[in-house]
């Protein structure tokens, strides 16, 4: 105890660092592959921050005794790529359900014409069309407006519940990985079809308007009408895309513990 100010000093062994560093390699695994975390946006040491903060909070405090011996360095850069892997795949699963919106944006884009104009998205750190980012920047929203992220740092703190620190790899099952893929793509795809079906039916129309009037210049017709039938299709179907936004964000925490063989 100090003389001075009555406080007993804390006293952190190595190998309750070598714990944090473990817990803080996972939790910034999953994190940069988060779009609403993980984007270009949010500064290097923002990430860090958040990422050492969330670390301090799930890893259970259990303090180790002074004396207890470290873990040694060759074993310990195995655990540090062991949570690595443990991350990068919880991490893959959680940036899933964002990536089956991307794709529903990327449909529509590309329908309705405004994929012609591509700018860089620093959100996803990819370039996009306008009406991609607008819908990708409103899933994103909707994410942070109903508490989706919420539920996905109950995953995270149930990953270490799930597969502590300190312990072997267990075995990934890679078929709950390409089920879970899958579903996710086709997710993306049906909710893109409506807007999709409504612009090819513009397509169709146009095509057979190009049969009756020939004079017509039916290419730069059309692009104006299907950027309009675009934006009005997904303006109608947004109120339709909430029962699936509402699942997706409900079940990001499972996925992340499904694709780890919980």
């Amino acid at each position: 105890m100090s003389e001075r100010t009555g406080l007993i000093p804390m006293i952190i062994s190595i190998a309750q660092a070598q714990l944090f560093f473990l817990a803080l390699t996972r939790v910034l695994a999953i994190l940069v592959q988060v779009p609403v975390f993980g984007s270009e946006v949010v500064p290097t040491r923002t990430k860090i921050g958040l990422g050492a903060v969330l670390a301090i909070i799930v890893l259970p405090w259990n303090p180790l005794p002074a004396n207890v011996d470290a873990i040694p360095w060759m074993l310990y850069a195995a655990l540090i790529m062991r949570e690595l892997i443990v991350g990068l795949l919880a991490g893959f699963a959680a940036a899933l359900t964002f990536g089956a919106f991307q794709i529903t944006g990327k449909l529509i884009d590309m329908s309705s014409g405004f994929g012609a104009g591509q700018v860089f998205n620093p959100a996803m750190s990819e370039a996009g069309g306008t009406l991609d980012q607008f819908f990708i920047l409103v899933v994103m929203l909707y994410f942070l407006l109903t508490n989706g992220h919420h539920v996905f740092l109950q995953g995270l703190q149930a990953t270490f519940v799930v597969l502590p620190l300190n312990q072997a790899l267990p075995e990934i099952n890679p078929g709950a990985l390409l089920t879970l893929t899958s579903g996710l793509i086709t997710a993306g795809v049906q909710m893109a079809l409506p807007v999709v079906g409504a612009l090819f039916l513009t397509d169709l129309t146009l095509g057979l308007l190009s049969k009756v009037a020939p004079q017509i210049n039916v290419f730069f017709l059309g692009l104006p009408i299907k950027v309009w039938v675009g934006i009005f299709a997904l303006s109608l179907m947004f109120n339709f895309f909430i029962p699936s936004l509402d699942q997706a964000f409900k079940n990001l925490g499972p996925r992340m513990l499904q694709i780890l063989g919980a």
